[in-house]
């Protein structure tokens, strides 16, 4: 990107997300952006702002809790404050790179939503819909993807369900009574939340500015990572072992891969939805363009959205 201006990105402290943000601020100067750091404030999120200043990088902190939709609108307002004030440069990229995999779909988050649907997708939903008018063209939207939705043969071998699609006013309704055995029902969960990605990311860019590309990236198979740290030990630890066959994707292989998709020239062109696994463009399944599926998503999301602004 020629004039890498400010990149956002959320989820900034674990996996991914921790190994993204220090290939930013490696960017030689000139083409090194700032960097707003959306995540839960704490100790975690002020030594990762710590680390990339170190590495000559500007950088904000912005604490939140993606949970809390409130915070989500809380946490646009500062960023379009800092835009406006000229505090940091103009807002080129956001990265939705922030996710959890409840092992309780009868979770509900602060607003009453199924826990993994609240932050996979209405987090970022809130966070982009509030911050869509405040980007300067060219720019980038990447959400994070996976290949769940239809259960591909990794996730297939430890038992990950592809997603069950319904109504996304039911998807974000929390389950009710007693679970099944296993996990198969947080499994659909996380795959219907990453459907829905899909599905938004190709309805969000008919409706972005000309200048606003949207991409879709799946960071590969990454067994180990704290997605899975509500699941069984035994399958942790399996998991874990896993993650050290060569090959195999790991946050510190993929992170950087994700911040090429923010920045390089490379990327410029993809927009769409197009999706990317790790460093390849990939056709998705049929399942994952759908007309009607996306227009119903993109008016329930403005509806749960709007529904927890008025409950506070």
């Amino acid at each position: 990107m020629s004039e890498p201006g400010t990149v956002l990105i959320t989820g900034p402290t674990r996996n991914l997300g921790r190994h993204a943000v220090p290939a930013m601020a490696d960017r030689p100067h000139g083409q090194r952006p700032d960097l707003l750091l959306v995540g839960r404030a704490g100790r975690d999120l002020t030594a990762v702002a710590g680390e990339v200043r170190a590495r000559g990088a500007r950088v904000r902190e912005i604490g939140c809790d993606l949970s809390r939709l409130a915070d989500v609108r809380a946490a646009a307002a500062t960023v379009r404050e800092l835009l406006a004030t000229g505090t940091v440069r103009p807002l080129r990229a956001l990265v939705a790179n922030a996710g959890a995999m409840s092992a309780d779909t009868r979770r509900a988050s602060p607003d009453g939503y199924e826990m993994t649907f609240a932050v996979n997708h209405l987090a970022h939903a809130q966070l982009i819909g509030d911050l869509l008018d405040s980007f300067t063209a060219p720019a980038r939207i990447v959400l994070l993807g996976s290949n769940t939705y239809h259960a591909n043969f990794w996730r297939k071998l430890l038992g990950v369900a592809g997603a069950r699609w319904a109504d996304p006013v039911e998807l974000a309704r929390p389950a009710t009574g007693e679970l099944p055995p296993g996990r198969t029902a947080s499994a659909v969960a996380y795959s219907n939340a990453k459907l829905a990605i899909l599905y938004y990311a190709h309805e969000l860019q008919r409706r972005a500015g000309a200048g606003i590309s949207v991409s879709v990236f799946e960071p590969g198979w990454m067994p180990g990572t704290a997605l899975g740290r509500e699941a069984p030990e035994a399958l942790q630890a399996v998991a874990c072992a896993l993650g050290r066959v060569p090959g195999v994707s790991t946050p510190r292989r993929s992170g950087p891969l994700l911040a090429a998709m923010a920045l390089d020239d490379q990327w410029a062109h993809l927009r769409d939805g197009a999706f990317v696994v790790r460093s390849q463009p990939a056709e998705v399944r049929p399942v994952a363009h759908d007309r009607d599926r996306e227009q119903r998503l993109w008016e329930a999301t403005a509806e749960l959205l709007n529904r927890a602004c008025a409950s506070q």
